[in-house]
């Protein structure tokens, strides 16, 4: 189980780290500091084996690349495969979200999953650090590789992603923080804390400057430097933990002075006028209003869940044991997580353009389904890339295709496919615009080009 356990925990110190876009300003030392922490340096020991990257291939079928003779088409390839990016920094030949491993005596060897897996994705060829990663499939990944080293990847007592772009990081930390003890030492039996969380979108952290909650369901205070700590709970002791709190806050301080991509294609700026006005008066008391500049004024409004209305799991899957666990730990000694829970928390939109699918679980492809709740498919394939070719310029999101034989399916379209029917997945809810007039709907969608 150990192997298991380490590709696991990498993850988790992966899954949570924050991470943003390029700053056209000035960088701050600790902003500087935090972006070489993050992109530069890795903090945890080896996954897989160097062999195993090179090896992971053969499964891919005839007319893979090889790793020797051909490592950029071996690259592009693995990329494409597993839902990765070229890494837009010095990587060691990897890509974006895998990292060599640190041994014991600080040098690199073998591969580990990073915060990127996860948090670095791509649109239209850029490749963007903070991105949440609408392509990965971090089950094939961890299958592969394991199997690629010669061991078996064990199953799971619940769903990492049964779909390409959606991860569990709520299940793997509760599983982490079931192993501590409230002194954050290692027990030798889990702790029953009766947390049951789904599978759900990456969101693009970008967006965290403004807010003083953070997560999905708004819980947690966004200045806490140790919350993102509690992800590698898999390897480092307490007394470790507590020295990367530095490097965490400068990790931070990076992440809140990004900003996100600019949308790429021509904006009908009358009609974006017209949406602006509309989106003032029935959106901007939850998401708040935006200049060129950025955000103006955010309600940090945390909706409960009788009135935003969508899927519940996460926000109730938190088990009060869990929270108070949690809240018992070093984690939260300055920075407690609320234990009363209300709902999902309304996100700001800077660069809303770039991070379908929409809601909580990515269950919505654009953001027309997402003001037109009656038009949602349930059942749908993602597109097979994140080029600007799949890309619907008029409603804002990914192209789809509706499924209604998923026996059919070829393999990789299966992994494409996104059923809302699974647990999490529920596509309702959040239907606001549902009272919009077709007019002041596409006019809204016209104004969230322009955040």
């Amino acid at each position: 189980m150990r192997p298991f356990r380490r590709v696991l925990f990498g993850w988790l110190a992966a899954s949570c780290a924050w991470t943003a876009a390029r700053s056209a300003e000035p960088a701050a030392p600790e902003v500087e500091r935090g972006r070489e922490a993050l992109t530069l340096h890795g903090y945890l020991k080896a996954s897989w084996s160097d062999e195993a990257y090179k090896r992971v291939g053969r499964f891919w079928g005839p007319g893979a690349p090889d790793p020797e003779a051909d490592p950029e088409g071996y690259l592009a390839a693995f990329c494409d495969r597993y839902g990765l990016s070229k890494a837009p920094f010095p990587n060691d030949g990897l890509p974006m979200g895998l990292r060599r491993g640190v041994g014991d005596d600080g040098r690199k060897r073998g591969v580990q999953i990073d915060c990127l897996t996860c948090h670095g994705g791509s649109i239209g060829g850029t490749n963007i650090v903070g991105l949440g990663n609408s392509r990965l499939d971090l089950t094939l990944l961890f299958q592969e590789m394991t199997r690629a080293d010669g061991k078996r990847f064990p199953i799971t007592p619940y769903v990492i992603n049964s779909a390409q772009g959606t991860v569990n990081a709520g299940m793997f930390s509760a599983v982490l923080l079931s192993l501590r003890n409230s002194d954050l030492s290692m027990r030798s039996f889990p702790l029953p804390l009766g947390a049951n969380l789904p599978e759900m979108d990456t969101p693009a952290w970008w967006n965290l400057a403004p807010k003083t909650t953070m997560y999905y369901d708004g819980r947690t205070p966004a200045e806490s430097v140790r919350a993102s700590l509690q992800f590698f709970l898999g390897e480092k002791s307490a007394d470790e933990l507590k020295a990367l709190e530095p490097t965490m806050r400068d990790i931070i301080a990076y992440a809140r002075s990004l900003t996100p991509p600019k949308y790429p294609f021509p904006i009908d700026r009358a009609k974006a006028d017209r949406g602006r006005r509309v989106f003032e008066a029935s959106c901007a008391k939850c998401h708040g209003t935006y200049d060129e500049e950025g955000v103006v004024d955010y309600p940090n409004e945390v909706v409960p869940l009788k009135v935003i209305g969508t899927d519940p799991a996460r926000a109730v899957g938190m088990s009060d044991k869990m929270i108070a666990h949690y809240n018992a730990t070093w984690f939260a000694e300055k920075h407690p997580a609320n234990p009363v829970m209300t709902g999902y928390q309304a996100p700001p939109l800077r660069g809303a353009w770039a991070t379908a699918p929409y809601l909580h679980n990515g269950s919505v492809p654009t953001l027309y389904h997402l003001l037109k709740s009656s038009e949602r498919p349930a059942r749908f394939l993602r597109p097979p890339s994140t080029d600007l070719a799949h890309y619907d310029p008029e409603r804002v999101g990914w192209t789809f295709k509706p499924v209604d034989a998923p026996a059919s399916l070829t393999p990789d379209e299966r992994r494409r496919f996104f059923d809302a029917s699974r647990f999490g997945l529920n596509n309702g809810g959040h239907t606001f615009g549902d009272k919009l007039s077709e007019d002041d709907r596409r006019d809204v969608v016209e104004y969230l080009k322009t955040l």
